[in-house]
């Protein structure tokens, strides 16, 4: 018999063919003898919001199939895969994290689809490497799930029957290949069902807000972490900060909720910096975009540029003041009945006078500032906020509703405010002294009645603030 074979059952299982051969003795061996693995999964506690929410979306689409998949593994590389993390929209109405998951709704009722564990008497227990209890872990069952989750769960394999019948189905395309072959898309019915799954999460409940301000949390805690470890930073660069902080994410944390940018020095100018193999040297500054994902997918998103040596030179510390000037007034403008873009404009107004103050701009900066010019760019190049959520960039489907340049901002929304000013190595319109300078500081915000609240205040700001903080661990 080769590696590949089952000796029991006719399932394909996923195996190497550098796996033993399993001879019917061993098979049978290995089913029995097992103590009873039933194990009883705390309620979630987002099962009763999650059931609110699939009773709006029941109703926002009246006598419609809704399927939504939690995705399955990705390869990383030959037979190893990436950690499983599902779906946004999928989790954000079950609170199911296993693989291969689908929920469907139709005629009000929803039913979870899901892969449980197949049972210690087949070979799947012992010899499948992507769902085998003694290779990954044991899967709850289907009736755990349930419990677990507040809603009637089915075997996946039914799945197929029930797509193929009759009706008007919906379905959020290009999380799983499986699902996506069982039924004919239809592009405009497909993309509005994805526009409504990120509007709906534009208001946050309460539930949500204490999940972000968790992640926010332990994100601080992460950075306390890497400072701590600055003389580790010095001697092994990026990578020990990177590590560091992973290392938080991990023990109070479900992951990081995107790959952490460490940008020493010019590195700090390239936006998204995530191969974090660089220096971390003394007289320069480090920019730090980090951000936890907790227990319920949530994720922290925050940017801190600090001084490697503790202190800012006056040049630094001019230049920092200014991206800290440009924060502030645009968190002013965060609070309900605001326009989306209003942060974003006004932190870009107050950009723009610092860098005509520099000398840098080459038109007026009215002119710079309007809509058909935007030369002060070439040193700003991001727009300061996005939605945050359960995706760091989350609702990204809303579209006009959360992005658009009327969209306004309602109590509930979580946004960052996130100026920064990069001036590249190789740029040869700013003085030498500037070159290969990135300054980035950024925050999370609810919208509350009032204004707003900022979720990642317990880490510090200001100059001042952050000279103090990083001296009571230099």
């Amino acid at each position: 018999m080769n590696a590949d074979d089952s000796t029991a059952e006719s399932v394909d299982l996923h195996t190497e063919s550098h796996d033993p051969q399993v001879p019917e003795a061993w098979s049978a061996f290995m089913r029995q003898g097992w103590a009873d693995p039933a194990v009883e999964l705390p309620a979630q506690p987002v099962a009763p919001y999650a059931r609110a929410r699939r009773e709006r979306l029941a109703e926002a689409f009246r006598g419609e199939r809704l399927v939504i998949p939690a995705g399955g593994y990705k390869v990383r590389a030959n037979d190893t895969e990436y950690r499983f993390r599902p779906d946004t929209a999928h989790a954000y109405l079950t609170g199911n994290q296993t693989s291969d998951a689908v929920l469907v709704i139709e005629d009000g009722e929803a039913v979870l689809y899901a892969r449980p564990g197949a049972g210690r008497d087949t070979d799947e227990f012992f010899r499948d490497r992507v769902y085998g209890e003694l290779w990954v872990g044991r899967r709850p069952s289907a009736q755990e799930l349930s419990d677990s989750l507040g809603i009637t769960v089915r075997h996946v394999d039914e799945l197929g029957p029930e797509l193929r019948k009759a009706g008007k189905t919906r379905v959020l395309r290009g999380v799983s290949t499986e699902v996506d072959a069982l039924i004919e898309p239809d592009e405009s019915r497909d993309q509005d069902f994805a526009r409504v799954l990120s509007e709906m999460r534009l208001i946050k409940d309460e539930w949500e807000l204490g999940e972000l301000a968790e992640a926010c949390d332990i994100t601080a805690l992460g950075f306390e972490d890497s400072v701590r470890e600055w003389q580790n930073a010095q001697r092994y660069g990026e990578r020990w900060i990177e590590g560091t902080f992973f290392r938080r994410a991990r023990a109070m944390g479900n992951d990081l909720g995107y790959d952490s940018i460490v940008g020493g020095g010019s590195h700090a100018t390239t936006l998204h910096w995530i191969h974090n193999t660089g220096a971390i040297v003394p007289g320069e500054m480090v920019l730090l975009d980090m951000g936890v994902e907790g227990r319920n997918l949530y994720t922290a998103d925050v940017t801190r540029t600090l001084p490697i040596s503790g202190r800012y030179t006056r040049l630094q510390r001019d230049l920092y003041d200014l991206v800290y000037a440009a924060q502030e007034a645009g968190i002013a403008e965060v609070r309900p009945g605001a326009r989306f873009r209003a942060p974003h404009e006004a932190a870009m107004v107050v950009l723009a006078h610092g860098l005509d103050d520099l000398g840098l701009l080459p038109v007026s900066v009215d002119e710079a500032l309007s809509e058909d010019n935007k030369t002060y760019s070439r040193w700003t190049l991001h727009g300061v906020s996005h939605m945050l959520g359960l995706d760091v960039h989350d609702c990204a489907a809303a579209g006009e509703a959360a992005y658009g340049k009327e969209s306004t901002l309602a109590e509930g929304m979580c946004l960052t405010v996130e100026p920064g000013l990069y001036f590249q190595a190789d740029d040869l319109l700013v003085p030498e002294e500037l070159r290969g300078i990135g300054i980035r500081i950024e925050d999370d915000m609810v919208v509350t009645a009032d204004g707003s609240r900022n979720l990642s205040a317990s880490l510090p700001r200001a100059a001042d603030d952050v000279e103090a903080w990083m001296g009571r661990y230099l």
